[in-house]
């Protein structure tokens, strides 16, 4: 049980880290709660309950760095919310052949839009309004979808939206995406809780490896600024193309 919780916390630390420098992180995660026998919606909502502790802790650590800005934040993470709510519900019947096909989908996606210069340079944070365009607020509803259906790989769609489509820089893409995660969080784990699709002893254990990992990246982001997220990023997308290769 000791060598369970010890890997199950590795597991939250590496993807604390992943989730916030880019996303990802729940290709780590998900695999270790389904090799110790969970089923594929209680380690969907397990997983859940990591992802809204670290999210948390890491929206406090920017918040303590200078990084804070919840007006617009939340203004992104509210058009989320109802995706959100319609992807957890769906989520609970999902197969794990439709997450593998999914998530692949994801990645492609993520890829090519990263690949693709801004078509804007030299925008900053004091410029961007909480009120976004119709392609903007279509893409935070996919968001709040995916991230309620699956949740891997949903920091990617974050930056592209974020980073691409309204041209705000890498640190403070970070700075949004954690509080965005944080709120479209409360209402997918409500469903997986309300259809007992939570394991709270793993969670727990997952929670505070996240929450470690967050922290953690929450520091380098802000000292190291856009370059290591860059790398980071790149990192993550290879690891997730091998990963679902080798499936």
């Amino acid at each position: 049980m000791t060598t369970t919780f010890i890997a199950v916390f590795a597991a939250g630390l590496a993807a604390g880290f992943l989730n916030v420098m880019a996303g990802g992180g729940s290709l780590i995660t998900l695999p270790v709660l389904l090799f110790l026998g969970l089923p594929v919606a209680a380690a969907n909502g397990t997983n859940r309950l990591a992802i809204l502790v670290q999210n948390a802790t890491a929206v406090a650590s920017f918040r303590r760095q200078g990084y804070a800005d919840m007006r617009r934040g939340l203004g992104y993470a509210l058009a989320t919310v109802p995706g959100a709510v319609a992807g957890a519900i769906l989520a609970v019947r999902v197969s794990e052949g439709v997450f593998r096909g999914l998530l692949a989908a994801v990645l492609a996606f993520a890829v090519i839009g990263l690949l693709f210069p801004r078509a804007k340079q030299g925008i900053v944070e004091a410029q961007a309004s909480v009120h976004v365009g119709l392609p903007a607020l279509a893409g935070f509803f996919a968001i709040g979808f995916y991230g309620g259906f699956i949740q891997a790989g949903v920091g990617f769609l974050i930056m592209l939206v974020l980073h691409r489509m309204l041209a705000i820089d890498l640190v403070r893409t970070n700075m949004h995406k954690v509080l965005i995660i944080l709120v479209f969080s409360v209402p997918a784990l409500t469903v997986f809780v309300v259809t007992r699709n939570v394991v709270w002893t793993a969670g727990a254990v997952l929670a505070a490896g996240n929450a470690v990992g967050g922290i953690v990246a929450t520091r380098v982001s802000v000292k190291g600024g856009e370059r290591p997220i860059r790398i980071v990023v790149a990192v993550a997308l290879l690891l997730m193309a091998v990963r679902l290769l080798s499936r």
